[in-house]
């Protein structure tokens, strides 16, 4: 009898591996899907981020345009000048945001530099 309950044991033992790992080849594969998901967002997040940057600089160029053009009275002119001065401001804000630009404040880069300050000639010569 103890003979039977030992091979009874020892199925339900294998049947119980069986199942945790087909369980954790779930889980495995669960992981990769979310971590693909998150890479996803991710793009989109990006995607809408640049986007709404380019789409707002043209806004306001075409209303800053439109109002120059109704107090001052200089017809389409206004509009078109700032409509078009609106695009380029948003393809640099794209061009900035994406990295392609770099950054239009000079303290920015002046901070970088001050980080090396203190390294100068340890190549032993040329600057």
């Amino acid at each position: 009898m103890t003979d039977n309950q030992n091979e009874g044991l020892e199925e339900r033992r294998r049947r119980l591996d069986a199942q945790l790992s087909e369980r954790r080849g779930n889980e495995s594969r669960d992981a990769a899907d979310e971590a693909r998901a998150a890479g996803n967002r991710k793009g989109y997040q990006v995607a809408i981020k640049l986007s709404s940057e380019f789409v707002a600089a043209v806004i306001v160029g075409a209303l800053l345009g439109y109002l120059l053009d109704t107090f001052a009275g200089t017809g389409p002119w206004g509009m078109i000048v700032l409509l078009l001065l609106g695009f380029c401001a948003g393809v640099l804000n794209v061009m900035r945001s994406a990295g392609m630009v770099a950054s239009p404040h000079p303290a920015d880069r002046v901070g970088e530099r001050q980080g090396d300050v203190g390294d100068d000639n340890k190549d032993g010569g040329a600057p």
